[in-house]
């Protein structure tokens, strides 16, 4: 399914080079510790605020991620709208995809742009009123900013539905950009919208270019999270995965949420990924540079051994959060829990 070996895409070279990849760490956890309030767009700081985006992803590169994403998840018309900002897509993805190059160019080794798309929050037809071709505009739009400010590929993330990520694959292979995706499998082991692990390989078939690389972002929590690794391992042995899992468990404090997961334990989860078959792996929600940094160190002192199972991981990770997936009997028992993306 990869199309790694045809591919002269800085990622797939750096792939090739270092064989496991790492990705930084939780862009929303970090710019409402730098003062982003609740409700506000991250991407308008892309215009009003970039000093503190070049310092978000500088602290990451120097943590040591291989990868950084644009400040663009939520860069879309539709999510811009709601801050009457839909008019300013193209400059805002530009912006965001500039910062982030500046501070790779200046990293002094490889580090990968990653151009962050995100969801549309709206649903497709027949569940919505979103249209399949409207989507892949949308998308297009966007691609095309990140694109221009010199994004090497098309991060697609944090989805849910199949139609969703083929529009924006698509939008991407217009705009001649190679392009990952990810779902979020937080609903008893699938996507909200039914996407199961083991089917996110074949997701963008019907597309003319393949991804570089499929997985797995956010969800609810890194047990689950390696637990759809290995599903998605064993659907396609030979395929590159990513896994960027939230940092630990979600938990709200009054108003506040918190993650329960320390760099030890990112650490820990890093070594299962690397064992699991992952070959991008990074950090979701919650996850900062000292959390990634020992991911880092974890990485490069870590030899590939045995594939874990499930109560392995459970054993050194923690309990899962959410119902398997396969349902299998002698599977453990996932307790179901919300996650809310920052």
């Amino acid at each position: 399914m990869s199309s790694l070996a045809a591919s002269n895409n800085p990622l797939a070279d750096l792939i090739a080079k270092k064989g496991v990849l790492l990705a930084d760490g939780a862009t929303g956890t970090t710019l409402f510790a730098m003062g982003l309030e609740s409700g506000e767009a991250p991407e308008l700081w892309n215009e009003d605020a970039p000093e503190k985006i070049t310092r978000m992803h500088q602290d990451f590169v120097d943590a040591g991620a291989d990868i950084i994403l644009t400040n663009s998840f939520g860069g879309t018309r539709h999510r811009l709208k709601l801050h009457n900002a839909q008019d300013r897509v193209f400059e805002l993805n530009k912006r965001a995809a500039e910062i982030a190059r500046q501070v790779a160019d200046s990293a002094g080794r490889p580090v990968i742009v990653a151009g962050s798309v995100g969801p549309t929050g709206e649903l497709l037809v027949p569940l919505g009123a979103l249209t399949y071709e409207d989507a892949v505009e949308a998308f297009v739009e966007q691609i095309e900013g990140l694109k221009a400010g010199g994004a090497d590929v098309a991060w697609i993330e944090t989805m849910s539905a199949q139609d969703e990520i083929r529009a924006a694959a698509e939008a991407a292979v217009k705009c001649g950009m190679p392009f990952t995706y990810t779902g979020s499998f937080d609903t008893a082991g699938k996507t909200m919208m039914g996407l199961h692990p083991k089917d996110i390989h074949n997701v963008t078939n019907d597309i003319q270019e393949a991804p570089l690389a499929v997985g797995a972002n956010c969800g609810v929590g890194a047990s689950d999270i390696l637990a759809s690794l290995l599903d998605m391992k064993e659907a396609n042995p030979d395929g590159a995965i990513i896994v960027k899992g939230n940092c630990g468990i979600p938990e709200f404090r009054g108003s506040e949420i918190h993650y329960s997961g320390t760099p030890p334990l990112m650490a820990e989860y890093a070594r299962l990924a690397i064992n699991a078959g992952a070959t991008i792996i990074g950090g979701c929600c919650g996850t900062t540079c000292e959390h990634l940094q020992a991911m880092r160190e974890a990485i490069d002192a870590h030899d590939k051994t045995e594939k874990p199972t499930l109560d392995e991981i459970v054993e050194k990770i923690g309990p899962l959060r959410n119902k398997t997936a396969g349902d299998g009997a002698d599977a453990p028992k996932r307790e179901r829990r919300g996650r809310r993306r920052a």
